[in-house]
């Protein structure tokens, strides 16, 4: 139930969501048809079956979940079909096919394979917190969690949502803590950076596992590079990496938490995925703005 990933958004103006069940009800997740390259829509976030709520709703929080299935055609399967089918007309009929030609045989090959192609499954979950006004996309890429968000926004009819920022510069802040080794909130470094040179074909270094603090490592930042990527702990509770554009990856609860949910929810299944999320939501409304905070504060666009 813990999220792996965060792609923070602020919703700039509060919504509705006591129609939020039906309106997702609106877009089911569905197998892909014989001729469908892919499919997109909600399922259950707890629980499996027809009757389990599409929107699990606790302590003012709801959570969803989306998946997309989709047809998988290996380009290079495509490309020898449609090259054998343009020598084997050319040679039958002794004539050059062109490009839109080309196109339309390609089109008839891509639905010929479609049935038998491989059917693959992504699920994305999402936390709406209605008291912080923010929502929590577990994706690995700000594209993954767009995805997510314009499907809801199509079901609700509006989502107005904007992604998480900061007033200073997250390389800058990054910089500095890593050249004091202090960072602020209850935030700590721990031992992975990204940093590169700042100048337009400037390369980048990775340390992984290292002292941050070495010479090799400050050196490095006295020659002028900005740290774009940093492994940080918060409170003894969470330990992520971050990135320049808040992105955070590789999210982990440390085990004190996770025993907690599960004393919490008890032997029962379902209880113990609701009372997992309740914690996980907990835990942001402290975690987020002490991130935030740290970071310089947020960043509020003119005219918000």
């Amino acid at each position: 139930m813990f999220f792996r990933n965060l792609m923070i958004y602020r919703l700039t103006q509060q919504i509705d969501l006591s129609g939020l069940e039906a309106a997702l009800g609106g877009r089911r997740a569905r197998p892909c048809a014989s001729q469908e390259l892919a499919t997109y829509g909600f399922v259950a976030p707890i629980g499996k079956g027809e009757n389990a709520p599409l929107a699990h709703a606790s302590q003012g929080c709801y959570l969803i979940a989306a998946r997309k299935e989709e047809r998988m055609l290996p380009g290079m399967v495509v490309r020898e079909a449609l090259q054998e089918k343009v020598e084997e007309i050319e040679a039958q009929q002794c004539r050059k096919v062109y490009k839109k030609e080309r196109d339309q045989l390609k089109d008839e090959i891509v639905q010929a394979f479609l049935p038998r192609a491989f059917v693959r499954r992504r699920q994305t979950r999402a936390a709406i917190d209605s008291q912080s006004g923010l929502i929590f996309v577990d994706a690995s890429s700000w594209s993954v969690a767009e995805d997510l968000l314009s499907t809801l926004r199509e079901c609700l009819g509006s989502l107005p949502v904007r992604p998480l920022g900061v007033k200073v510069a997250p390389s800058a802040t990054f910089t500095e803590w890593m050249k004091s080794q202090h960072a602020s909130n209850g935030l700590q470094l721990l031992d992975r950076a990204v940093m590169r040179d700042t100048h337009e074909d400037g390369g980048k270094i990775a340390a992984t596992r290292q002292d941050l603090g070495s010479d090799e490592i400050q050196g490095h930042l006295a020659a002028g590079k900005l740290v774009t990527m940093l492994s940080l702990a918060w409170s003894d509770k969470l330990s992520f990496v971050l990135d320049e554009k808040l992105a955070i990856k590789q999210l982990r609860f440390e085990d004190l938490l996770h025993e907690q949910a599960e004393h919490d929810g008890g032997d029962d299944a379902l209880a113990q995925q609701d009372a997992s999320f309740v914690l996980m939501m907990l835990t942001f409304r402290e975690f987020v703005p002490a991130l935030i905070e740290a970071l310089g504060g947020e960043e509020v666009p003119q005219g918000i």
